[in-house]
């Protein structure tokens, strides 16, 4: 269902023109639907852990649908903006829930390889969906887009329905006496309390450095991402490139490319990687099997990938600011999406296995800072490229997350151990 953000976004030149708003009052649908899938996704979480993963899918998607048909249906940028804030609220589900249901299934040594592929699901739709959006909105015109993504939900909807089991495992049935109706009212009380109250509970995990950390670093890849973005479609239809909107949707593929590539042989190197750093530190459990750390997992992948994402910025906005053929841009893009996939498959496992007994709270975390980051991204890019141009920008961008990515893993990983096991206390969350 991330679909429904770079969907729409090739769609927003005719979105602006058809409602009679501005370019600006446009991207803040996108950004909105950012701060949505911000915020939304610390009670999917939550709800998950109560309610169990499928039953938060088939929910969520629900809505998603509803709120896309209505989103169709706005006559004006107001409508539309708030609706887009239930869609994007909706789709959140996917990522938290999502990688919840992952360490669900899959050990820990097999969970790099195992993200790797999940993350082709979100990350396709950066690859496919402006050109599904470019074509539907220059022939049908942008409602139709919003329509496309009520028809894919509802065919999400019918495949979680038939073919997804629930995935999180269920405590032993309670074998004691029937509770008496009082006992039955404080647990209802104590459980609507868990699920509408604690969620936001879950923001405070950021007091413990190793989380804030990983997080940090991934979100800052995520909110170059959405500049990149609104970048694509403000430059590449703009003078000296003036092209159609159906070549604009083109031309997110080869970022998108880049996540494909990443997601294909990043996974099974990050899991390597984390292997070979429990062998060299000979950690074996009592059977002999090796015991792997969170920390395992960032090594020489984690360094390349916040120097190489940075230079693919460097060199997608000057570029595009001297005007330079298109495929030099879009080789800036590649590098971008292909280093910035190792960041957020690593991060993401990482957090899973910070907070091993409520993995989907560590992603729900995640994705309320990215995507904030997104929110603010998107609302800031246009006017930003529009006073200084996509050179000054993206060496801003590029040079704060060259300096603060490397930063941050230099930290963690001089104190990751340290800092984990006081996590562990605290939470109370030891193996």
């Amino acid at each position: 269902m991330k679909k429904g953000i770079t969907n729409s976004s090739a769609a927003l030149p005719v979105l602006a023109a058809d409602l009679g708003t501005s370019p600006t009052i446009s991207n803040l649908s996108v950004a909105m639907y950012m701060l949505a899938m911000s915020i939304f996704p610390l009670w999917w979480s939550s709800f998950s852990e109560l309610l169990g993963r499928r039953t938060v899918y088939l929910i969520s998607t629900a809505l998603f649908i509803v709120s896309a048909l209505v989103c169709a249906l706005s006559s004006s940028a107001a409508m539309l903006v708030v609706f887009r804030v239930l869609t994007g609220g909706a789709s959140a589900s996917v990522q938290t829930v999502g990688a919840g249901t992952i360490s669900d299934i899959w050990p820990s040594h097999q969970r790099g390889t195992a993200f790797g592929a999940f993350y082709l699901g979100p990350l396709l739709g950066p690859m496919i969906s402006p050109i599904v959006g470019g074509l539907l909105s220059q022939r049908f015109g942008w409602r139709s887009t919003m329509y496309f993504l009520a028809g894919y939900g509802a065919l999400l909807w019918l495949m979680l329905l038939l073919l997804l089991p629930e995935t999180l495992p269920r405590p032993p049935a309670d074998s004691s006496p029937a509770l008496r109706d009082e006992d039955r009212s404080r647990r209802s009380a104590r459980l609507a309390k868990n699920m509408l109250i604690d969620p936001l509970g879950v923001i405070l995990i950021l007091r413990f450095p190793p989380v804030l950390l990983t997080v940090l670093v991934a979100a800052l890849a995520f909110g170059a991402l959405f500049i990149v973005n609104v970048t694509i479609q403000q430059a590449f239809s703009a003078p000296p490139y003036v092209f159609s909107q159906r070549t604009v949707g083109l031309l997110y593929l080869p970022t998108g490319l880049g996540y494909f590539v990443a997601a294909l042989l990043g996974g099974r190197w990050i899991d390597h990687i984390m292997a070979r750093r429990a062998r060299k530190a000979r950690r074996y459990d009592e059977k002999g099997r090796l015991v792997y750390l969170p920390e395992d997992r960032m090594g020489e992948n984690m360094w390349l990938a916040n120097v190489i994402y940075p230079l693919g910025l460097l060199l997608f906005g000057w570029s595009i600011s001297f005007g330079l053929y298109w495929l030099v841009p879009s080789t800036g893009g590649f590098l971008f999406g292909l280093a910035s996939m190792m960041v957020f498959a690593t991060s993401t496992t990482m957090l899973t296995e910070f907070v091993r007994k409520r993995s989907s709270t560590g992603v729900a975390v995640n994705n309320f800072v990215r995507n904030i980051l997104s929110c603010v991204g998107t609302i800031v890019a246009a006017p930003w490229l529009d006073a200084i141009g996509p050179g000054y920008v993206f060496t801003a961008v590029a040079l704060f997350c060259f300096v603060a990515g490397l930063g941050g893993i230099w930290v963690l990983g001089r104190n990751a151990g340290q800092w984990r096991r006081q996590m562990d206390e605290a939470l109370n969350d030891g193996p």
